[in-house]
């Protein structure tokens, strides 16, 4: 537990959805004094449920925070919490921090920031991990930001997990879109590998127990491949949330000067999901559809317990 210096620190979070939850009740557990807010009337109770302070709006969280952290679904809704005189960010004290933790557009926190009132730092600080990671408190958070309130803000962020400084201000961001761009090929290509190795009559299990014993492993395997077999397919997160992030990763592809062609055809794998099955179906439907489309079954028995779970 937190000594009494630490415990008088105030935090704001708004943002209390499939990460934001579970990352506000670790800290609330850690001893914070945590205000909250969200659109959810059930997310705004469980985090009360936890010990958190019910705020009334995401400016009254951040008015008297020193440490203001969101934790939101894409750019536009950051921009609608923090933007403009009546936005969060103009409402906060002089020697705060705002720290994001949404995958975000880079631009858009470099934009917030220069127009945050003097002495409010800001610090990009995106996750990754799962649910699970969430949950346990190991998740990586790519932190960007001058090194003071980087600093600062790492101590309140290790409660979640493991902090990576990436460097200035908008490079946690970057970090992160390039961690998720190489996740998407890996997924799309699992299924990929399942397909072929059952349409060719390897047994499942023994296809997915030789793929994580060789160099065909990857997180993609380890972790997600549990989701396919029990035919869920992660459904805590969607189709929509992966074509945003693969939308971020296709602006900073510009920056290159040459086509990518694996992160193309893992964009063009995730659209036909999403044509398929819906934009708000579970995030690997891009291995369900290779399998319909193939006609082989890529379910398996088996203790699945779903990860947000375990």
């Amino acid at each position: 537990m937190l000594g009494s210096e630490e415990a008088q620190l105030r935090i704001g979070f708004v943002g209390l959805g499939t990460m934001g939850g579970p990352m506000c009740r670790r800290l609330v557990a850690a001893g914070y004094r945590v205000t909250v807010y969200d659109l959810s009337e059930d997310a705004l109770h469980l985090a009360a449920e936890a010990g958190a302070v019910a705020g009334e709006s995401a400016r009254q969280c951040a008015q008297n925070a020193d440490f203001f952290l969101t934790s939101l679904p894409a750019p536009h809704n950051v921009d609608a919490v923090m933007a403009g005189p009546e936005g969060a960010l103009a409402a906060m004290k002089s020697d705060s921090v705002w720290v994001d933790l949404t995958t975000n557009r880079r631009e858009v926190v470099l934009e917030l920031a220069a127009a945050a009132p003097e002495g409010v730092a800001v610090v990009d600080a995106p996750v990754t991990g799962a649910v699970d990671g969430a949950r346990r408190g190991e998740l990586t958070l790519f932190a960007g930001g001058d090194p003071e309130p980087v600093a600062e803000a790492r101590e309140i962020l290790s409660h979640l997990g493991t902090v990576l400084e990436c460097g200035p201000l908008g490079t946690g961001n970057v970090v992160k879109l390039v961690t998720n761009q190489l996740w998407f090929v890996a997924a799309a290509a699992l299924g990929e590998g399942l397909a072929v190795g059952v349409a060719n009559g390897v047994e499942l299990r023994t296809l997915w127990e030789a793929i994580c014993n060789s160099v065909g492993d990857s997180f993609a395997a380890r972790h997600d491949a549990p989701s396919i077999f029990a035919g869920h397919y992660d459904p805590s997160f969607s189709l929509e949330l992966c074509l945003k992030d693969l939308g971020l990763i296709a602006e900073l592809e510009a920056s290159v000067g040459t086509d990518l062609p694996m992160t193309a055809a893992a964009h063009s794998a995730f659209n036909r999901a999403a044509h398929l099955y819906g934009s708000e179906a579970a995030e690997l439907c891009v291995a369900r559809r290779i399998a319909d489309d193939a006609g082989v079954c890529l379910q398996l028995d088996g203790d699945w317990t779903p990860h947000w779970e375990a």
